[in-house]
C-alpha cells in the first residue's frame, strides 16, 4: 500500500486504519493496532491499547467530514497548526498543575513528551532500534541520543558489574626478571 505525498502532512483518517491481528503469542487474543504514514510514504505500525482503539472509534463517530477530514480538527475543522497544538497542551498542563504542582515549572512541549516517551521505553529495557522504529527515525544513529542522555541508566549497568574480588597488591619481580632487566 502506498500513500500519495500530498499526503505527508497532517494525519488523515484516510492515512489511518484500525486492525486486529492474532499473534502467535497469545493465540486468543486480540490486539488492535494503528496503520498510520509518518512521513511521505513511509508506514509505521504502532500498537494501540485497546482502549485506545476504542476511543479512537468514538471520536471518529463524533466527528463530521469525510475520510480526508483531520483526526484532530481545529474549532474550524482545519488541520491543528503547531502553535494549535502547543496552546492546547499548555492549556492541559494549566489543568493538570493542581494534580501536579511542579508542572508550573516545566517548559511541556510536544518533543519533551516525544523524548519523554523514548526514554521511558528505553529505561523500561525497550531495544532502541524498536525505539527508533516507534519514532519513525531513519537511522538508529538519530536514535542513539538517548543512550547519551540518561545517566541512571549508566549507574544501573555499573551496578551490575560487581567489583572484584582480588587485594590490590604491587607487583613483585622474581630475581629472573631482575637480572634480565638489568641486563638491558
Amino acid at each position: 500500500m502506498t500513500l500519495p505525498r500530498q499526503e505527508s502532512g497532517p494525519l488523515l483518517y484516510s492515512s489511518l486504519w484500525i486492525w486486529f491481528a492474532r499473534f502467535p503469542v497469545r493465540k486468543s487474543a486480540m490486539h488492535p493496532r494503528v496503520i498510520e504514514k509518518v512521513r511521505g510514504f513511509q508506514i509505521s505500525r504502532v500498537p494501540l491499547w485497546p482502549k485506545t482503539a476504542k476511543v479512537l472509534h468514538q471520536w471518529r463517530k463524533c466527528q463530521p467530514g469525510s475520510s480526508r477530514s483531520t483526526i484532530f480538527p481545529s474549532l474550524r475543522g482545519n488541520v491543528l497548526t503547531r502553535d494549535s497544538v502547543n496552546h492546547l497542551l499548555r492549556e492541559i498542563v494549566q489543568l493538570a498543575i493542581p494534580a501536579c504542582p511542579s508542572l508550573a515549572t516545566k517548559r511541556v512541549t510536544p518533543h519533551l513528551i516525544r523524548h519523554g516517551t523514548a526514554m521511558h521505553l528505553l529505561q523500561s529495557g525497550v531495544d532502541l532500534t524498536v525505539i527508533a522504529l516507534w519514532l519513525a527515525h531513519e537511522d538508529v544513529q538519530t536514535t542513539h541520543v538517548y543512550l547519551q542522555a540518561d545517566l541512571a541508566m549508566k549507574e544501573k549497568a555499573l551496578n551490575k558489574l560487581a567489583p572484584p574480588e582480588t587485594k590490590v597488591a604491587r607487583f613483585k619481580p622474581c630475581d629472573e626478571v631482575l637480572a634480565f632487566l638489568a641486563s638491558l
